[in-house]
């Protein structure tokens, strides 16, 4: 059996970006587990590709990630620029419909600037002002940050997976976890064909399954999780520059961890709609609605018996997901959302599906969505849960405040930083703030 110091449970950007920590600032024997063939390969990789400004985020409810985000934004792109990966500062401009929602946006304008963006960053815009900023866009008002930007987070991801491998990261890839046993001092992790590994401490960020892993160690039995498909139709190439920066509208339901579908500047050049938020099985139902039977089985004995099933019970959540389902079944009814706020878009200008990605938010006890990242500490384990949107944008920082932690919290033994292209502790001096 491999015996390694740290084992990092997931591949996706949060996972390697703690891998490129604990290479950088650490001589532990770190591997990362990861269940597919390479890193990013689901929601790392399966997004919309934009660096957000956290002036959306609550700065009470949601103030590590909208921290993370914001000191994060310039790390990526000096990162980027040094590689050549696509950095494109097309900015987003988020749209009311109603003086209902410009009361919302009102509100956002102030959590941008307590979250620390720039206020020259920020401009709340009447319905001409907009106009002249986007002459194809109606709206009541809206608000647009100039700092946004598209970039390919799994090329970045493929990056730091690279860099943490040169200096010494083990990445297991193909490994699924099966089981997983405690000992007094360890961690023994179990996968198919007999294999297994031994970790003195494990990190799990494993996305989609970070709470089924935490369940295995007996941990977070009080949540239970459902995955949303988000869909997204691409725009044929004579209608991607109808509008020339990310447009989102102000989401209707406000309860619930959701974007109504928007137009999407890819860093690629290609526009997109989209997404919406399907419910689905597992975190790679990509396609289709049913499956495998038994994944639909465990998923549905696993919603009754737990939290979500209050859920059910919701009226605005029932009237949520049945939007959702529509705009999957009809691409019309999809076009129908966006064109409220870009009335030229027409169907026949998507004619192709777009990548879609999976977002598994965590239910509370109360069958509540949690807003925040939830952390858990086990016998030699952390968990990492709830890591969603805009956790690709702060990934740099956040992985930095975990590997902090766990250091003040005994569980890791830190060097002196090496030479590296991240300043490990002008970050955390930052996300302190």
């Amino acid at each position: 059996m491999n015996k390694y110091d740290v084992g990092i449970i997931g591949g996706g950007i949060l996972g390697t970006s703690i891998s490129y920590w604990l290479s950088t600032v650490s001589n532990l024997k770190t591997c990362v587990i990861e269940k597919e063939s390479g890193v990013a390969q689901h929601a790392s990789g399966r997004n919309t590709g934009v660096i957000h400004s956290p002036f959306y985020l609550d700065p009470q409810k949601k103030k590590t990630i909208a921290r993370a985000a914001m000191v994060s934004r310039d790390l990526w792109k000096e990162f980027s620029i040094s590689r050549n990966i696509p950095w494109n500062e097309c900015g987003t401009l988020e749209v009311a419909l109603d003086e209902s929602q410009h009361k919302t946006l009102e509100k956002y304008l102030k959590w941008g600037v307590q979250n620390g963006i720039p206020e020259d960053a920020l401009e709340l815009m009447d319905s001409s002002e907009v106009s002249k900023k986007e002459p194809n866009v109606q709206c009541n008002s809206g608000i647009y940050c100039s700092r946004d930007v598209s970039t390919d987070y799994g090329v970045m991801t493929g990056e730091l997976y690279s860099y943490s491998k040169s200096h010494d990261v083990t990445f297991l890839f193909d490994h699924k976890v099966t089981r997983i046993k405690n000992t007094s001092d360890s961690v023994e992790l179990y996968f198919p064909n007999n294999l297994s590994i031994e970790c003195k401490f494990v990190i799990n960020c494993a996305g989609g399954h970070s709470l089924e892993i935490a369940k295995m160690l007996g941990l977070a039995n009080d949540y239970s999780s459902l995955h949303f498909r988000g869909e997204y139709w691409i725009a044929e190439k004579k209608y991607e520059n109808l509008v020339n920066t990310n447009v989102y509208s102000v989401a209707k339901f406000t309860n619930f961890p959701f974007l109504d579908p928007h137009w999407i500047k890819r860093a690629d050049g290609t526009t997109e709609i989209g997404p919406n938020a399907v419910p689905v099985a597992t975190p790679e139902t990509y396609s289709g609605y049913v499956g495998n039977i038994s994944d639909v089985v465990s998923k549905l004995g696993e919603i009754l018996s737990g939290s979500s099933k209050k859920l059910l019970v919701n009226p605005e959540f029932l009237s949520l997901i049945s939007k959702e389902w529509k705009s999957s079944l009809s691409k019309n009814a999809m076009i129908d959302r966006v064109k409220q706020f870009i009335p030229k878009i027409d169907p026949d200008f998507f004619v192709k599906r777009g990548t879609s990605g999976i977002r598994t938010p965590i239910i509370s006890k109360k069958g509540e969505f949690v807003s925040e990242i939830v952390e858990l500490e086990g016998d030699n384990s952390f968990h990492i849960l709830n890591y969603n949107s805009p956790g690709a944008t702060g990934a740099p920082a956040y992985s930095a405040l975990i590997v902090k932690k766990l250091q003040e919290r005994g569980f890791l033994n830190l060097q002196k930083a090496r030479e590296s292209f991240w300043n490990f502790d002008k970050i955390i001096e930052q996300i302190n703030l």
